[in-house]
């Protein structure tokens, strides 16, 4: 459940005005970090959220901004205090995508496509054992768990009585053949699948394989919208050793077009469910 204090979602909004002080100072991120004498990545890095963003850092910037409002200084000075607080997440130790695990936490929408695997959101606890263990064949028996546990976590967002992640998913057909951790495992996944499919907050398609290619073709992403209009649009993208993350506003449309050509090719809901049912019903045979 999204907590009262999301610390990702507070370093994004504190970055967005601190880019928006500068810009209305008519400068450029090199100029601020040689009169900071930091570098420009760093700026970069505070602006975009990434980086923890200290009070000292605000007080710096305002300086360097000449913000004279005590008010504002004051609201940013807490907005930044607020980041730097730990999210339910930080408890499971070191995660690679904290990042994404607290953009999600805190989203009101999220249309996601894979093209290899069901969408972790919607994934049994052996299917994901399964799966993390083939992924990543030099991981502990232990932090295969740490990873299991925090991916059953992260499903609270849907299964959320009050204001549950409104959810979307276009699954390749290839997920639904993938055999992960062996055939029942794969029939109680897709079951499950088609189960969760008939809740009203949760759409999933399938784009099956006579579609040919498709705007998706070069692989898995994600886009996360949030309530708050302050928040803008997210595509994230799974790498092996790093993630990225889009936030201006032409990439977001450009994979937001790509969804939606997606969505018109692939079967229809019903459609959808009838073929996940069908493949269930051939792993139990």
């Amino acid at each position: 459940m999204a907590s009262s204090v999301n610390p990702t979602v507070r370093r994004r909004r504190l970055g967005q005005e601190l880019r928006r002080l500068r810009e209305l100072k008519g400068m450029t991120a090199e100029e601020v970090a040689e009169r900071l004498l930091v570098s420009q990545s760093k700026i970069s890095r505070l602006e975009n959220g990434r980086r923890s963003i200290s009070q000292r850092d605000v007080r710096d910037l305002c300086g360097v901004y000449e913000v004279e409002d005590q008010r504002i200084v004051d609201s940013l000075m807490q907005m930044a205090k607020d980041s730097r607080q730990q999210g339910w997440w930080h408890a499971f130790g070191d995660i690679p995508y904290s990042v994404y695990i607290g953009l999600e936490t805190d989203a009101e929408s999220l249309r996601t496509y894979e093209p290899q695997i069901i969408t972790g959101l919607l994934q049994t606890r052996p299917y994901a054992e399964a799966l993390i263990q083939g992924a990543l064949p030099e991981t502990s028996v232990a932090d295969v768990e740490k990873r299991v546990q925090v991916r059953i976590r992260r499903q609270e967002r849907i299964s959320a009585g009050h204001n549950p992640l409104r959810l979307w998913v276009v699954l390749d057909e290839a997920s639904l053949r993938r055999v992960v951790g062996g055939r029942q495992v794969m029939r109680e996944q897709l079951e499950h699948v088609a189960e969760m499919s008939q809740l009203p907050h949760i759409t999933v398609q399938v784009l099956p394989f006579d579609v040919g290619a498709h705007p998706g073709i070069n692989g898995q992403y994600s886009i996360l919208e949030f309530a708050d209009t302050a928040d803008s649009s997210v595509v994230y993208i799974e790498g092996v050793t790093s993630d990225l993350y889009l936030e201006k506003a032409p990439d977001v449309q450009k994979y937001t077009v790509m969804y939606e050509h997606l969505r018109a090719q692939a079967l229809n809901v019903e459609q959808s469910r009838q073929r996940i049912e069908d493949v269930a019903k051939e792993y139990a045979r």
